[in-house]
């Protein structure tokens, strides 16, 4: 647990350790505040995962007083 002025001082340092796994907690007037943890790599995006899924109406004009209710 690390006071908000110590982190404050050492943030980069505290993100590496983050970043390396250790969960860092951040503490105002001696109670946890906030936590600093390494995210989660995302997934590569994938061209056409949802090829087939998506139906031809979803590209139909919307009906007359769903627009209207749009444009008002």
């Amino acid at each position: 647990m690390v006071n908000v002025h110590k982190a404050k001082t050492h943030l980069s340092r505290l993100l590496e350790r983050a970043h390396a796994g250790e969960e860092v907690i951040i503490a105002k007037n001696g109670k946890p505040y906030a936590r600093l943890c390494p995210l989660s790599t995302p997934e590569p995006r994938r061209p056409g995962l949802l090829k087939g899924k998506i139906g031809a109406e979803f590209f139909d004009p919307l009906p007359a007083e769903e627009l209207e209710a749009w444009e008002s």
